[in-house]
């Protein structure tokens, strides 16, 4: 039986048109069964007579005997061959074994593998690598990223610190699943245990970090977000390796406030510099990029529909965006001066704004309810004390939020009208000082955790108020804490001096 023994790579992607490690010379090589490497449409074509042994096959070793059958040297062969190089050496393949009619089984789709660093690549057949003398086969631009990542997750090992910074589209990184959350996937969350262990310290960032953020998505959630004040977001991955994995530099000014998308594959950014840009994770690419009046200082989803989200900042004005078609959809006007934070209520109908509007005894528009729709104040008398609230943070399963205040405590409130506080319950001990200290509930709703001014983070009984247990977490203020939405006992924290740590 005759067989084409050629090896056929169906991926041919190149970059910029061009094949990497491949000379115009190279091009008009071909190579025989037997492996010797002769050019084609010369004025000699010599068939090689030798019979090579080749190991291949699986687990057990047989003898191939590759025998090649004499070429033609008339003009239209010569011609064909030029035409359809694949077609040169037609080889009868053998197998000698106890069943000398037994024809070797099509040749699988080669593998390519590297060794050493240096050293030729080889090609895989059956499991075993033949390597081809005087021809660098061609690697596939899909296969090149993916030896490029190994290499970098190796260079990771055993280091706190390691930035790739990719700043093209061309630049990607692959999405990938976290070995060691995917035994959580799905299962029931378990009751939230106390962090006590420092497990990464990542300090890539050269300015103040203001807020970090779990992917969304459980299956990628070892994904960690950062923005920080010297203008960059970064991705870590945070749960397996310690290290970044990607820095986007689109904004020109600091960036004060992000959101996951809910899909987990873009982020959407507000800097200083007036800018929103939602952003591809991978590539880097900017889907969407439009220019505000204000300072971005609070973003936030709308829950109902991932195209549209609501921004404040530094303006009187709350804005809701339409990324299809980048226009504004709908403006809420209040007699303030910023906003400080954006919460939507759980049915996604209403939305809260806190705000910096402060008189000597009392606050009557420190937080706000909006109707979404119509863009109708609900009501403006949630709070009553002389104090701002720069972080609001709902309940995971119950109706009420908490309100972080400048006056060193959190208040809670119901998130059913007309959002009464709870005047038995505060939660006191922690610091803010002026600082945008976040706060959050864990994700079985039992914990609530708060960073504070002087470094510390503090975990509260949700129930009792009571302060469960204080954590020396950083040397300047810790201005985020964010429990990790499948893993029960992690925790990640920032501060003030560009640190990022992985508690557990």
């Amino acid at each position: 039986m005759n067989s084409l023994v050629a090896y056929d790579d169906s991926d041919s992607e190149t970059e910029d048109g061009k094949s990497e490690d491949v000379t115009s010379s190279e091009k008009n090589l071909t190579y025989s069964a037997v492996g010797a490497v002769q050019p084609y449409g010369g004025s000699e074509l010599v068939s090689d007579s030798k019979i090579q042994p080749v190991e291949c096959m699986g687990n057990f070793r047989r003898n191939v005997f590759h025998e090649v059958l004499p070429l033609q040297h008339s003009k239209a062969y010569k011609k064909s061959m030029v035409t359809h190089p694949k077609e040169l050496y037609p080889v009868t393949l053998k197998i000698a074994s106890s069943h000398p009619n037994q024809l070797l089984s099509p040749v699988p789709k080669p593998k390519i593998t590297s060794e050493k660093e240096g050293s030729s690549q080889k090609r895989a057949c059956g499991g075993t690598d033949v390597t081809i003398q005087g021809l660098r086969p061609y690697v596939p631009k899909r296969l090149r990223q993916e030896n490029k990542s190994v290499h970098e997750a190796k260079a990771c090992e055993g280091s706190t610190s390691c930035t790739t910074k990719l700043g093209t589209a061309d630049d990607q990184i692959a999405i990938k699943h976290s070995q060691y959350i995917m035994p959580y996937i799905g299962s029931k969350y378990g009751v939230t245990e106390i962090p006590r262990n420092l497990v990464f310290q990542m300090s890539d960032h050269s300015g103040p970090v203001n807020v970090v953020r779990w992917c969304p998505v459980e299956s990628w959630s070892h994904m960690l977000l950062s923005a920080s004040m010297d203008s960059t977001v970064k991705l870590w991955d945070a749960v397996d390796r310690g290290c970044c994995l990607k820095t986007y530099s689109c904004h020109s000014c600091a960036v004060r406030a992000f959101q996951w998308s809910p899909c987990g594959r873009t982020v959407l950014t507000g800097g200083f510099d007036y800018m929103l840009h939602l952003t591809d994770i991978e590539t880097g690419a900017q889907i969407f990029s439009s220019k505000s009046e204000f300072r971005i200082s609070a973003l936030k989803f709308y829950p109902l529909d991932p195209n549209v989200f609501v921004c404040g900042g530094f303006s009187p004005e709350v804005k809701a965006w339409d990324i299809r078609s980048s226009k504004v959809i709908k403006v809420y006007k209040a007699a303030i001066q910023q906003t400080l934070d954006i919460m939507f209520l759980p049915e996604g109908q209403e939305f809260l704004s806190s705000t910096d509007a402060v008189s000597q005894d009392s606050a009557d528009r420190t937080i706000i309810a909006w109707d979404f729709h119509t863009a109708a104040k609900i009501s403006n008398q949630i709070f009553h004390e002389r104090y701002t609230c720069p972080i609001l943070a709902p309940h995971p399963k119950e109706s009420v939020f908490v309100a972080q205040t400048n006056g060193n405590y959190m208040a809670l409130f119901s998130s059913l009208r007309p959002y009464r506080i709870n005047k038995r319950k505060r939660y006191e001990g922690h610091k803010v000082e002026g600082f945008a200290v976040g706060c959050e509930f864990s994700p079985d709703g039992m914990l609530l955790v708060t960073g504070s001014s002087d470094g510390k983070v503090f975990f509260y009984n949700y129930r009792t108020a009571r302060i469960i247990h204080t954590l020396s977490a950083h040397s300047q203020a810790c201005v985020s804490a964010t429990f990790h939405p499948v893993l029960p006992s992690v925790l990640a924290t920032c501060d003030w001096d560009g640190v990022i740590k992985i508690w557990q």
